[in-house]
């Protein structure tokens, strides 16, 4: 089997991302062209998914300052926000987004820069955390992200979380799965007053649950797994981002590429499904 590299931008992820990058700023008086796009997102997936520094970035692979200057500016067009959509758009045409029961959850990571959305780290002696608080599909396809100070209670990201979807969520009821660490009245009212029924377990009463009934099955499981898939692009593993906004735009981007991977999985598992 041929061995993959994540690092490296695809044709495939190029096609999708090129529609929706922002137009080029015209340059009357002239001078030297500007740096491809495609080299450009080539470049800021390579520092996604190696999680190394911008100055460190190799000539052959793009100029630093100008990959960071490009990511930068798209950040602030909202490209990466607009490929995490489109990512879930595809996904929901091809499979369909399971709107029936979300999942939500919280990460820490160290923070040793500091800056917005930071805060001491209860479980790692005090020292610069953030916190990611993500909410997944059935399939554990992200929906909504949001980024605070690793102190920050869980209990208190259940509203900003599911304020933040980045697609918008058909009319019905869903299901919402949290662990023990959301037991408060807080986190019921955030999700009883936003129309979803709550389900609080941990894993070991939700595998006691399954067993007694075989039409049950655990569910709050995928939202770690996609805890483990962002954190396969190792510059989320530390947060070197001083701005909340930088780093959030890392964060889009990874969601965009598990996106795009599981539309690429389903699609090739549909075309061997499919007789003749």
């Amino acid at each position: 089997m041929q061995r993959t590299r994540p690092w490296e931008l695809s044709e495939e992820v190029w096609e999708r991302a090129e529609r929706l990058l922002p137009a080029p700023k015209p340059h009357p008086k002239g001078g030297r062209p500007p740096r491809s796009d495609r080299e450009m997102l080539g470049a800021i997936l390579y520092v996604l998914r190696t999680g190394l520094q911008w100055n460190a970035l190799p000539r052959e692979i793009g100029a630093s300052t100008t990959a960071y200057d490009r990511f930068r500016a798209w950040e602030r067009d909202g490209f990466f926000a607009r490929l995490w959509a489109a990512g879930l758009a595809e996904y929901d045409e091809l499979v369909g987004i399971d709107w029936e029961w979300l999942s939500l959850d919280g990460v820490m990571t160290k923070a040793p820069f500091g800056g917005a959305a930071t805060g001491a780290n209860p479980t790692d002696r005090g020292k610069r955390g953030t916190k990611r608080s993500t909410l997944c599909e059935g399939h554990g396809l992200p929906l909504a992200i949001v980024v605070a100070g690793a102190n920050v209670p869980d209990m208190k990201l259940v509203a900003p979380t599911l304020d933040a979807l980045i697609v918008s969520t058909p009319a019905g009821p869903a299901q919402l799965c949290l662990d023990k660490g959301y037991d408060y009245d807080l986190s019921r009212y955030a999700a009883t007053t936003r129309g979803y029924t709550l389900h609080l377990r941990t894993r070991g009463e939700e595998r006691h649950a399954a067993a007694g009934d075989p039409l049950k099955r655990p569910r709050r499981w995928v939202v770690e797994r996609l805890h483990s898939w962002l954190n396969r692009s190792r510059r989320l593993l530390v947060r070197w981002e001083k701005l909340e906004r930088t780093y959030l735009a890392f964060v889009h981007l990874a969601c965009a590429l598990i996106c795009f991977q599981q539309c690429d999985r389903s699609a090739h598992l549909q075309h061997l499904l499919t007789p003749g």
